[in-house]
């Protein structure tokens, strides 16, 4: 398919994608809650800047589970599959010629930390669903990384427009111990919802849990709920 013709699929997928999920993402907590709890001035999405039980840094500290991947670019690849219509492998080049996404945003972690106006540029989920065009029972996402770990979503929530696979922090590439050369983020859930040196995003039909959720943390993980374990 030529670039033209797939960006122009993309689109359009993206639009149907967004109208189908709208009112789901409005009714979630991040974006609908009446008493979000936390403290700061109120954020673009309506909730106070610091969600409960965060302290903020201005470093960016490293959490993993005991194994950092090295992984070159003419290696990396990302398999988009499952309950799709159009399963897809892309090389390093295949996602940088994808539309590129730039934000800025912050990483609510749950051990109590949050880094604040984070500079992202990366794909966002959206357009890589759009991309894949998941199927219309597809409701949840199981996301793994080449460190053998794996975290869920469900649609309405990695489909906000500001989770992104982000490959480039601060005009930099992504450093290896924050998940490079690609990680997802998930500013509107606790940072374990964004799995680093992400390789694989399954499309399900009914929700999955992930490492952490099999081992006691919540499995929506919604910040300003101090949402963090079962």
């Amino acid at each position: 398919m030529e670039g033209s013709a797939k960006l122009n699929r993309i689109v359009e997928a993206r639009m149907k994608l967004k109208a189908r999920f709208a009112a789901k993402m409005k009714d979630t907590p991040s974006m609908a809650d009446d008493k979000p709890m936390g403290t700061g001035k109120i954020n673009r999405h309506g909730m106070p800047t610091i969600p409960i039980g965060q302290v903020v840094t201005t470093k960016w500290p490293v959490l993993d589970l005991g194994y950092q991947p090295d992984i070159s670019l003419d290696r990396w690849r990302l398999r988009i599959d499952g309950n799709v219509k159009h399963p897809v492998m892309l090389t390093w080049e295949d996602f940088m010629a994808l539309p590129q996404t730039h934000d800025i945003s912050d990483l609510h972690c749950v051990t109590t930390w949050s880094k604040l106006d984070m500079s992202w540029i990366g794909v966002s989920m959206l357009d890589l669903a759009a991309l894949v065009q998941p199927h219309e029972d597809a409701t949840h996402i199981l996301c793994h990384g080449y460190d053998t770990y794996t975290t869920n979503l469900s649609l309405e929530e990695a489909l906000k427009p500001d989770v992104l696979l982000v490959h480039t922090f601060e005009n930099q590439p992504l450093a290896k111990e924050h998940g490079g050369p690609c990680r997802m983020i998930t500013p509107q859930l606790y940072a374990w919802k964004g799995a680093k040196w992400i390789k694989r995003i399954e499309f399900l039909n009914q929700d999955q849990p992930g490492f952490w959720e099999e081992r006691g943390y919540s499995n929506t993980a919604y910040p300003w709920r101090n949402d963090r374990y079962d």
